[in-house]
């Protein structure tokens, strides 16, 4: 490993997420470190490169659930303006297809948000002082055995996004429906979807809404049927 120049001054960082008090603890939490500063927050995907031109920032903290933010193209998007900007993904989001291509395309670190905190500094400071380190941590299972990402771990239970989107569903809305009533690009309605079918052992829309309610996940879609 090459190490980059050390800093003199603090870690430059911009937290993205659209949860506005997960937000406010988390830059709460990195400003009381003496060689971190947070210089600009955002909420949603739009308008990242520019306030990342404003700001200036060494280190981006990326959700991938947030409106407007498709998470391939924003990551491809900043790095193409900024390419020596640091780009760490922390979110509740760990479909292995896609943390292995969010890492391809240039993320320094993919880190779940159940990360200690310990862990979320060191991969701060590696992404912004070391050209070469690139963090993971996400829940045991991710990964196979041999190091390789796949889905051989048991499914998880269907999370409170995937209940909405699941509710969409059963109104009988399209994906782009859905992306645009839940603030979501139609690639993480796909990516909610396969995960519910997987969760669920469904083999369609129908099937997964059935399944769904059965457990009751879902209310029961008034007035409206599946075609």
């Amino acid at each position: 490993m090459s190490p980059l120049t050390p800093r003199p001054d603090p870690i430059r960082i911009l937290a993205a997420d659209d949860h506005t008090l997960l937000r406010t603890a988390l830059c709460e939490l990195l400003n009381a470190e003496r060689d971190l500063e947070v210089v600009a927050e955002a909420s949603s995907g739009r308008g990242l490169t520019e306030l990342v031109e404003r700001h200036r920032p060494h280190v981006v903290l990326l959700d991938v659930e947030m409106p407007h933010n498709h998470p391939e193209t924003t990551v491809r998007k900043l790095l193409e303006h900024s390419p020596d900007l640091r780009i760490i993904i922390l979110t509740m989001f760990d479909d292995p297809p896609l943390v292995q291509e969010l890492l391809q395309l240039g993320a320094r670190g993919y880190l779940h948000k159940s990360v200690p905190r310990g862990a979320l500094l060191t991969a701060i400071r590696n992404a912004a002082t070391d050209e070469d380190q690139v963090t993971i941590s996400v829940p045991r299972g991710t990964f196979t055995a041999g190091g390789d990402m796949g889905r051989d771990q048991s499914p998880g239970p269907v999370s409170p996004r995937e209940r909405e989107v699941l509710a969409c569903v059963a109104e009988a809305m399209s994906n782009r429906q859905i992306a645009v009533r839940l603030g979501i690009t139609e690639g993480t309605v796909k990516r909610h979807l396969r995960n519910i079918f997987d969760k669920l052992d469904a083999v369609s829309r129908i099937d997964a809404v059935n399944k769904a309610m059965a457990k009751n996940l879902i209310p029961a879609p008034r007035g409206r049927s599946l075609h």
